[in-house]
């Protein structure tokens, strides 16, 4: 049986995911992208993956450093979501953000703030997948932006 990629991807939208930002330090200054596919892996030793795009250009360019930051996004923080995905844009343009302990781009006004170095990264059809070995943890108060039905919304 073959499975339609449009229903796939309907099916798979009913499927409520958080967003993040997946950034990192590189030589051209800082690069990220929006994340809907993230999560816990491990407490033991912490460990958190992430799912890229393999022909993306902003993980392309967050690949190549082995440091991550990863920044869980709040409700009111839709507009750095879009912004984030898209292409062919400066997204750290005029956007507030302060270095984490280990020196990876950490955006202000997120829920929480993870860092960390990438020990692995597998391809899996066209997405790379990354295991993280976390390092520093901080959360905020608030509610988290949510993907749910190709759209964003909050926990009400």
């Amino acid at each position: 049986m073959t499975v339609d990629v449009a229903h796939f991807k309907e099916v798979l939208g009913h499927y409520a995911t958080g967003l993040v930002i997946v950034s990192a330090t590189t030589s051209d200054g800082p690069a990220g992208f929006t994340c809907q596919t993230f999560g816990s892996l491990s407490l033991e030793p912490p460990l958190v993956t992430f799912a890229a795009a393999t022909e993306g250009h902003s993980w392309g360019l967050v690949r190549q450093s082995s440091l991550v930051g990863i920044s869980i996004l709040s409700a009111d923080q839709e507009p750095l979501a879009r912004r984030f995905a898209t292409s062919g844009v400066d997204k750290f343009e005029g956007m507030p953000w302060e270095k984490g302990p280990d020196g990876s781009p950490l955006l202000d006004g997120a829920l929480a703030h993870i860092e960390g170095r990438v020990s692995g990264i597998t391809t899996h059809g066209d997405h790379d997948v990354a295991v993280v070995e976390v390092s520093y943890v901080l959360a905020h108060s608030g509610h988290p932006l949510i993907y749910f039905r190709g759209g964003f919304a909050e926990l009400d």
